[in-house]
């Protein structure tokens, strides 16, 4: 294994973070803030509690998942594709690098980004509303599978596209409405019986409710079947980059 290979990536990547700080960390710090003042005034005023716990309190933790999920897709998708684009990617490919080290270099910056952006979040959010973690091991263990497995997704998505506009489809047309859609708001207990089981079918519900879980013990669905999800997403990602390393898909063609 190649450390240095690995670890010449990873602080590059972070240090590009440092030098666009308002937009990486800061601009989505005060989204999330906004989103506070409105869904906390505007609909925390009808809605005092769902399941015994404040609204505002109550959306936490959909409120992180939804910056976690498409910062991480984000990070990872344009720290693979902008040597892509500079065909600096030529470069590294020709290193004695493995493509395990690469994506270690560049999944690890990326998911550490969207982690510290998550705990940044975190404490916004307590500046508005109390929050009680239940289990705090199981929060870091949700938080550590989502920007892992995401980052992993945004690699994907990188290596994938070949112009700007596709690299922001999944996030923009996929993710955020799947975000909205997955309980973040809501619990799906006060949805009509079609509409709870259509929402079942949304594998972004089972992040949301067991990141949840961690905080206030209540839940959508199983912890266990959460954490199986997630698990099953990371086992995919981590099998299609296998692929890509084997063929060398829209990288060496």
């Amino acid at each position: 294994m190649n450390f240095q290979a690995i670890r010449a990536i990873y602080i590059f990547e972070m240090a590009r973070t440092a030098r666009t700080l308002m937009q990486s960390i800061a601009s989505p710090v005060i989204s999330t803030s906004l989103y506070f003042v409105v869904f906390g005034s505007a609909i925390g005023s009808r809605i005092q509690e769902v399941n015994g716990v404040g609204y505002g309190s109550f959306i936490v933790p959909g409120l992180i998942m939804l910056s976690l999920l498409t910062e991480s897709i984000g990070n990872a998708s344009f720290g693979i594709y902008l040597p892509k684009y500079t065909g600096t990617i030529y470069e590294i490919l020709a290193a004695p690098v493995s493509m395990l080290e690469i994506v270690i270099g560049f999944v690890g910056a990326a998911a550490t980004k969207s982690l510290i952006l998550g705990l940044l979040m975190l404490a916004t959010a307590s500046l508005f509303v109390p929050i009680h973690i239940a289990h705090p091991f199981l929060m870091v263990l949700f938080l550590l599978l989502t920007c892992i497995s995401f980052s992993l997704f945004g690699f994907l998505i990188g290596i994938w596209a070949d112009s700007f506009e596709k690299l922001q489809i999944m996030p923009m047309l996929v993710i955020t409405p799947l975000v909205f859609l997955g309980g973040s708001f809501y619990s799906i207990d006060m949805l009509p019986e079609f509409w709870r089981t259509v929402s079942l079918l949304n594998p972004v519900l089972y992040l949301v409710s067991g990141f949840r879980y961690s905080f206030y013990e209540i839940a959508d669905v199983s912890v266990l079947t959460s954490l199986l999800t997630v698990s099953v997403f990371l086992a995919g990602c981590a099998f299609v980059l296998a692929y890509i390393a084997k063929t060398g898909y829209k990288l060496k063609d």
